[in-house]
């Protein structure tokens, strides 16, 4: 693999390898941080040879992963996600911006039939080949969404007069891309 401009991403198409992503949230939860994952879901990332790019996934609300079965059904609930009308979370990239190790993604986020633009920020590493001869990239990225643009608005006082939930969830995202074969 030849040695990228520290602007540019690697051109082709890449699919996530999922044994080796993962996808997630986090928000802050009665002075502790609740976390979850989404498995199995699916990425591609196209970059053109002009180093423009795109990034797009998925994944079902019935795949979401906490520690609690029971939270699990909670967060499928029309409180929250509600599986039942809007089954799918979908991602696309509308703009993808590469400085040196640094990576900005904007795109545009659906979850429970709405659609609002956000902005992911973080890493990438490229320039692996595996031990099967696959070209490997691997992106990182995080931001921050207000869960309340999505309709999610489910909350429970506290004694102390505090809301259990604050709006804000973080959004993760570790991504590892292998380019898929011609």
């Amino acid at each position: 693999m030849s040695t990228l401009p520290k602007t540019q991403l690697p051109a082709g198409t890449w699919n996530a390898d999922a044994v080796h992503s993962q996808i997630g949230f986090e928000i802050a939860y009665m002075g502790g941080t609740f976390r979850g994952t989404f498995s199995p879901f699916e990425a591609t990332l196209e970059v053109d040879e002009d180093g423009s790019a795109h990034l797009e996934g998925s994944t079902k609300v019935a795949d979401v992963k906490v520690q609690d079965p029971n939270l699990e059904v909670h967060l499928q609930s029309p409180d929250f996600f509600d599986a039942e009308r809007h089954p799918e979370l979908r991602f696309v990239s509308d703009d993808i911006v590469r400085n040196g190790e640094s990576v900005t993604v904007r795109g545009d986020l659906t979850l429970r039939g709405r659609t609002e633009t956000i902005e992911l920020a973080g890493t990438i590493q490229d320039g692996i080949v595996d031990g099967y001869g696959n070209e490997r990239v691997r992106l990182s990225l995080a931001g921050t969404i207000d869960r309340s643009s999505f309709g999610i608005e489910w909350n429970q006082e506290l004694p102390s007069g505090e809301s259990a939930l604050p709006n804000d969830v973080r959004l993760t995202a570790e991504l590892s891309f292998a380019k898929a074969q011609q």
